[in-house]
């Protein structure tokens, strides 16, 4: 493991829009800031560009709820087009509330609204937009670490990151959708402690905590700071998704 670890906020980079290249951008930022990549390092980047640069966006004007989402909405006080949204990028609703819907997402995470945004999505011409989780964000995130490789020559990896709220605990953290290059969870199973017994359930989850650390520098609400450089880091594990993250149903004792 790292004994020192730096993490560097790429200013600059510029409003991203449907279509845009992130690699370009990481690459134009990484210029202005005078880096350059070096082997190991991990860019961490916020789900919400990369959301958008794949077009991830959806004018709740044009949603037509369903009777579902409409009864739904009378119990949770939200607006049904909305709650369509919700329900079209979930499998189920697990608890529901007066201004809260917890659903599982089609990729197994169990979170707020479907990760679904308001925040930091500018309004198009008076239209309500709302911005969607990536479609895949382990090959986003393979994408972009593939072109990095190809730019660089070098071995680096990627995570994108989002803000989860947690069960049991305030606030939210950094948490790892997609990772590329890096393994996202590091199974120390066997492994001796300080006093020579081996673990038998510690498993670390690298992408997360990873990503919990760029959040510091890259920030919440108005900062600006979508990409961000993590140097220092070293690992022996072999490379896993962050799909590899989710729990298994079978394992969850609280569904």
């Amino acid at each position: 493991m790292a004994n020192r670890v730096t993490i560097i906020g790429l200013p600059g980079v510029p409003m991203v829009h449907p279509g845009d290249n992130l690699h370009a951008l990481a690459v134009a930022a990484l210029v202005d800031a005078d880096i350059g990549i070096e082997a190991g390092d991990v860019l961490v980047v916020a789900q919400k560009i990369v959301s958008k640069a794949e077009g991830r966006i959806v004018d709740i004007a044009t949603v037509n709820p369903s009777a579902q989402a409409e009864q739904l909405a009378a119990e949770t006080k939200k607006d049904p087009r909305f709650v369509e949204v919700v329900l079209s990028e979930s499998k189920r609703v697990v608890r529901h509330r007066e201004n809260l819907i917890i659903v599982e997402h089609k990729h197994g995470w169990v979170m707020a609204n479907a990760g679904i945004d308001h925040s930091n999505v500018a309004p198009g011409d008076g239209t309500e937009r709302v911005l969607l989780l990536p479609l895949d964000p382990d090959a986003s995130a393979r994408a972009l670490r593939d072109a990095l490789v190809a730019s660089y020559g070098v071995p680096v990896a990627v995570v994108i990151s989002d803000s989860f709220g947690r069960p049991w605990r305030r606030g939210t953290v950094g948490i790892a959708l997609g990772a590329a290059g890096l393994p996202a969870i590091v199974d120390w199973r066997g492994h001796p402690d300080l006093f020579g017994r081996p673990l038998e359930v510690t498993e670390t989850g690298f992408a997360d905590e990873i990503a919990a650390a760029a959040s510091l520098v890259m920030g919440q609400a108005d900062e600006a700071m979508p990409m961000v450089l993590v140097r220092g880091l070293s690992w022996s594990a072999p490379d896993a998704a962050a799909a590899a993250l989710v729990r298994p149903p079978e394992h969850d004792l609280f569904r």
